[in-house]
């Protein structure tokens, strides 16, 4: 990993040097409450925050959201979709089940129909109305048209009609782990760990793998269905599978317009020694027509998944179609560059920088990850420069989701594995975090911790609300190495020990979002 100083940590963010922003607030104020970075790391079961910040909690696993739909478990990202000036909808994924707390049974060969068609409700993703009260405070709207879920029964269809499998339609969305927005105000949800329900199955084979969770025991639904992007309008909830995007364990789906005026979209496959997609459209206001590319971070080039474009996949494959079923595979034969778990990806609000999380690769050694940022070339957009700046290890671990706020301060969530957490390596940094690094003031280029997790969860899904005074996270799997229900390792959102755990979607709001100088 390439060590950095400050100042070149701030060309990375794309500020121009260490100036001071002028303080909306009061004087008094800023005196009242500071920041205290000795409540952090933390290791209690609790969500900590900054005093700079006031948390609530918006919604939880299991209520109420209209008279026949409850929120899904273990929710993850989060995007914002404005309605009117103090209304909005919230759109939340939905990633996996813990069995335990869904029905009580581990034992996937001893589930029930009943049990999994329960575990197949909680995934998939929530579309809730919001509304913002005098007080700053969003709340949710009870029973509000809007209010719907997409489950792992909900009929998707592919799009433009594409036949996968078999079949033009799949059934239900799961794995839902990051995602994006578009230009044109529909929501994208990504597929990512999908052999955990379905199994695998590798190309040219005819035998899948056995899933963790054995749905296949009474839903035969083909693996090629999952790992895809699905395309959500929010106030409708209409869904479909976009074949052009690939298939893979896609972490996020981050789209954004190109200095050559393309709708563009990045993409990366969540496992060590996988890859970084880009996805140019020849539609401005659609994902369903253009090329896929893969990464080539050694030569710096982007390689299409195209078989009139690299005729080397006719060898393998008979249609385009088919090679970006098997993104994997194709990738490998395109000679991409394998990196160390693509995760978040997000685009500079100012430079047009691409900024890449790459979680951690074990295997080779590297524990603590990096973030990796992608220059691409103002005139060539298949081409670019990349780098490492930040490498994890010293104030951070794993980084997982990052965010921008509008003025180019990146706020970053990290994912240290819950059977790890206060173990060697990552003993250090307690629960997992919540980070600031200001791109200007005093502290301009620090990692800053402001919030940390209760026990075994991640904090993600960091989404801003249309205005920035609210920050939206999700507490996602609290409690997650639970094996006796009588004795949870979490409690959280609750206090009493006898509680079982809920994800959650909180707010954060206060000074600190309006000025990250208070930080000291």
């Amino acid at each position: 990993m390439t060590n950095f100083n400050r100042r070149e940590f701030l060309k990375f963010l794309g500020a121009t040097g260490i100036v001071s922003v002028t303080s909306p607030l009061h004087a008094s104020n800023v005196r009242r409450v500071t920041h205290d970075p000795s409540i952090f790391p933390s290791s209690l079961d609790d969500l900590v925050i900054t005093p700079l910040l006031k948390k609530s909690t918006l919604i939880s696993w299991g209520d109420q959201i209209s008279k026949k739909d409850r929120f899904g478990f273990n929710n993850d990202y989060n995007a914002i979709v404005p309605l009117k000036e103090d209304s909005a909808l919230l759109w939340t994924n939905h990633e996996y089940i813990h069995p335990l707390f869904i029905h009580g049974e581990m034992n996937p060969d001893k589930k029930t129909k009943s049990q999994i068609d329960q575990e197949m409700y909680n995934v998939g993703g929530s579309i809730i109305e919001i509304k913002k009260l005098k007080n700053g405070q969003w709340k949710l709207v009870k029973d509000s048209p809007y209010n719907r879920r997409i489950t792992g029964q909900t009929m998707i269809p592919f799009s433009k009609n594409i036949s996968i499998a078999g079949n033009n339609f799949a059934m239900g969305t799961l794995s839902n782990c990051a995602g994006g927005t578009t230009p044109w105000g529909s929501v994208l949800t990504c597929e990512e760990n999908y052999d955990n329900f379905y199994g695998e199955r590798e190309h040219g084979e005819t035998n899948r793998s056995k899933s963790d969770n054995g749905w296949e025991k009474f839903y035969d639904n083909p693996p090629e269905h999952y790992g895809w992007v699905v395309e959500i309008n929010p106030k409708t909830g209409a869904a479909k599978k976009l074949v052009s995007l690939g298939r893979f364990q896609h972490e996020c789906a981050t789209v954004t317009t190109s200095k050559q005026g393309k709708t563009v979209c990045y993409s990366g496959d969540d496992k060590a020694g996988e890859f970084l997609y880009k996805f140019i459209s020849s539609d401005k206001s659609s994902l369903e027509n253009g090329t896929l590319y893969v990464a080539n971070t050694n030569i710096g080039k982007w390689i299409p998944i195209d078989l009139e474009l690299s005729p080397i996949l006719k060898k393998h494959y008979k249609s385009t179609t088919e090679a970006l079923t098997h993104c994997r595979k194709t990738s490998r034969i395109l000679g991409a560059t394998p990196l160390d778990r693509p995760e978040d990806i997000e685009v500079h609000p100012k430079t047009g920088d691409v900024y890449v999380c790459l979680s951690n690769n074990k295997k080779a050694g590297n524990y603590h990850g990096s973030i990796m940022r992608l220059s691409e070339d103002k005139t060539n957009p298949l081409e670019f420069k990349s780098e490492t700046f930040y490498a994890g290890g010293t104030d951070f671990s794993c980084p997982d989701n990052i965010a921008f706020d509008s003025k180019g301060n990146l706020y970053l969530t990290c994912d240290i594995s819950g059977s790890k957490i206060g173990k060697a390596p990552y003993k250090k940094f307690g629960n997992n975090g919540l980070y600031v690094i200001p791109a200007s003031g005093n502290n301009a280029g620090k990692a800053i911790q402001i919030a940390s997790a209760p026990n075994d969860a991640e904090l993600t899904g960091l989404c801003f609300s249309p205005d920035e005074k609210s920050l939206f996270l999700s507490v996602q799997h609290p409690g997650e190495l639970t094996k006796d229900l009588s004795k949870p390792t979490s409690n959280w959102p609750s206090s009493k020990k006898e509680d079982t755990p809920k994800p959650s979607v909180v707010e954060l709001r206060g000074p600190l979002l309006k000025n990250l100088n208070l930080l000291g």
